[in-house]
């Protein structure tokens, strides 16, 4: 069994979490204004969104590679390799979370770099370069905090529940039983995209529920997971169990994160729509 992580091993790896999430997104935002010597944007569209995952994975992978050359890395950039799946240290990140939302100039988009401590959420950044703000947290139990390069507060899971709460839900892919989940719990819908970014509005205080069915992988819930769960919020499937990481199918599908106190109302809302089946 693997030793915890001293407490100046966690602040040296949550300080580089940081460091490398906000100067990937820093690269990234620069790509949209970067301009060929005649004055034309260089890259529109998809070829934008391309380019702009590559200059993240690059950095990103250059930076832990070299760092933490023990360490195993899941990146949705770059081919993966069983050789993770024996490490209890694990780095999961996504250069680029919400590729169509930075291809479009909009600014829901968000950069994740997580570490997991046997196949356990245990620190986390989620840069949303747009904001000029990233996000973090630890997640070790008994060793939770989280905050805001910002200094922007953020909302806890013990926060109150407002009388009609906002669920989120993904802007480009609209799903019927949205609707069906809104109605059963009461709730009005916000639209965005990236699961990081979601996540994000959740913990800053502009929405309460984030539900999400299929398609998912490791890197998209990740590092917000463990921002989520540093602040306190409940984070799990859609029966109510929970992840688990640097797993060699990285496929994880699914996401539910609201507060501890509104979990057996989300669950059963959940069913009730029809969400399972759907």
């Amino acid at each position: 069994m693997s030793q915890a992580p001293t407490d100046e091993i966690v602040q040296r790896d949550l300080d580089i979490a940081i460091e490398i999430a906000r100067d990937a997104g820093s690269r990234i935002l620069a790509l949209k204004d970067e301009k060929t010597r005649k004055g034309e944007i260089r890259w529109s569209g998809k070829t934008l969104a391309d380019v702009g995952d590559q200059a993240g994975d690059g950095y990103l992978q250059g930076f832990l590679r070299g760092r933490y050359a023990d360490d195993g890395l899941l990146s949705e950039e770059t081919a993966d390799s069983p050789d993770r799946l024996a490490k209890h240290r694990a780095w999961i990140v996504d250069p680029l979370d919400g590729t169509k939302e930075y291809s479009q100039l909009r600014e829901d988009w968000a950069v994740h770099v997580a570490l997991t401590l046997g196949g356990q959420c245990a620190l986390a950044a989620v840069a949303l370069p747009s904001a000029d703000d990233v996000l973090w947290g630890v997640a070790l139990p008994g060793r939770e905090r989280a905050g805001a390069t910002s200094g922007a507060a953020l909302t806890h899971g013990d926060s109150d529940v407002p009388a009609k709460p906002r669920l989120i839900v993904s802007r480009s892919h609209s799903e019927e039983w949205h609707d069906a989940l809104a109605d059963k719990l009461g709730a009005e819908k916000i639209g965005c995209g990236s699961a990081g970014f979601k996540v994000a509005e959740l913990v800053r205080g502009n929405a309460d529920v984030y539900v999400h069915k299929i398609g998912l992988k490791e890197w998209d819930t990740c590092a917000p997971e463990t921002i989520a769960r540093a602040l306190g919020w409940h984070v799990c499937k859609l029966r109510g169990d929970e992840h688990r990481y640097n797993q060699a199918n990285p496929r994880n599908n699914e996401l539910v994160v609201c507060r501890p106190a509104m979990r057996e109302r989300v669950l059963e809302a959940i069913e009730a729509a029809g969400v399972l089946t759907a």
